[in-house]
């Protein structure tokens, strides 16, 4: 039986006839105890680790850019898109893909809804005008473009198995007329927790979730919000750490403590599972940014003498993105075409990059090694 106790929010009976959830406003009633608190220390013991290895990249926007992109698959992931890495990679060279064009346009929409969110905090904090924002930078030209980018919603909304009512769905978040004041006091609990860090993100996650203030595209919003806020709060020098793929290959439990706060009021559980997701992702980012650390040195060391310039730079390049064309490299670095593919030829040789096609023009090329260090299943 739950605890009443520690219920945040009660269930509403609306004119229409369907219950509706209102959270009540954070910090919900938490009981600290040596677990939690164990949990919260080995999240911010490995953050910090995160933190300082990103403060000391030389060129940390070479890391940044796939990392971002990284995030982009896997949080589109879970709302259904199929879009690859190596897809995003080698349409974002020009590369066509059979991939649906619609699929890698909403991935690289969350990518400039990220992007777009970062630069942003230079000049205005995270508020709810920022996350509509971001939101419509989310959702501009994409499916779910219908559900009004950067606007609040003003009907309800619903959660449930496909075709599922307002009278049998499993979730039935705030109704339109109440949704302001729910977000109003997420707005202030964001400018005002005196909770550690970690946990105050933890806890304006599921709220936003609760809350789920979109016709669309609430998840992916509520993830952007994770690292817009370690990066506002100077948690994180730059977004290296990204939660999708912890939510992903532990989606069941994901759901499982959103309900059990819900119904039984366990916030414990939940910002225990939290702060695992962000020591479990700062190991696995460390692992991954070491690996590629290692990989461009090794790889680096094979060209020493001043006319290996032009293979440096491609192997900069390799780190942001691990495909290219002969004709992007020449444009990119406004070298001729034959010089491009000479450069081309010797980290081919040198084992930096393969042919991934047979074509004997328009050839492309991918970094493998990086490519699936990327790749590679997160760590959890």
């Amino acid at each position: 039986m739950a605890n009443q106790s520690k219920i945040h929010g009660k269930k509403i009976k609306c004119p229409e006839g369907y219950q509706a959830y209102v959270p009540d406003p954070l910090p919900p009633p938490i009981e600290w105890n040596d677990r939690l608190a164990r949990h919260l220390s080995d999240a911010d013991r490995l953050i910090g680790q995160l933190a300082s290895i990103g403060a000391a990249l030389p060129n940390p926007h070479l890391l940044i850019r796939p990392f971002v992109r990284r995030e982009a698959v896997l949080s589109s992931r879970i709302e259904g898109t199929q879009t690859s890495l190596a897809e995003l990679f080698a349409d974002e060279v020009g590369v066509e893909t059979e991939r649906d064009r619609s699929d890698l346009r909403e991935v690289e929409n969350y990518v400039k809804a990220l992007e777009y969110g970062i630069k942003r905090l230079k000049t205005l904090p995270i508020s709810l005008r920022l996350i509509c924002e971001v939101h419509e930078h989310l959702l501009k030209g994409v499916r779910g473009n219908m559900a009004t980018p950067g606007e609040f919603r003003r009907s309800q909304n619903w959660i449930g198995v496909a075709g599922c009512t307002l009278q049998n769905a499993t979730y039935v978040p705030p109704p339109p007329h109440l949704l302001m004041d729910c977000l109003g006091a997420l707005e202030k609990f964001f400018h005002e927790s005196t909770l550690p860090p970690l946990v105050t993100i933890a806890l304006i996650h599921l709220q936003f979730e609760a809350i789920h203030p979109f016709l669309d595209g609430n998840g992916r919003v509520g993830r952007l919000l994770i690292i817009l806020y370690l990066v506002e709060r100077g948690i994180l020098p730059s977004p290296i750490l990204y939660l999708s793929a912890f939510f992903e290959a532990k989606r069941d439990e994901y759901y499982a403590h959103l309900r059990a706060v819900n119904e039984n009021g366990n916030w414990e559980g939940w910002v225990e599972y939290f702060l695992n997701g962000i020591a479990r992702q700062s190991e696995d980012a460390l692992g991954r940014i070491k690996q590629i650390q290692k990989t461009v040195a090794k790889w680096k060391q094979s060209f020493t003498r001043k006319a290996d310039k032009n293979c440096l730079l491609l192997i900069d390049d390799c780190m942001a993105n691990p495909f290219m064309t002969v004709s992007g490299v020449a444009k990119k670095h406004k070298i001729a075409f034959p010089t491009a593919q000479r450069v081309i030829d010797k980290l081919e040789k040198a084992g930096v990059l393969k042919q991934t096609s047979d074509a004997k023009r328009n050839r492309i090329y991918c970094a493998r090694r990086l490519l699936d260090i990327l790749d590679e299943p997160a760590k959890v």
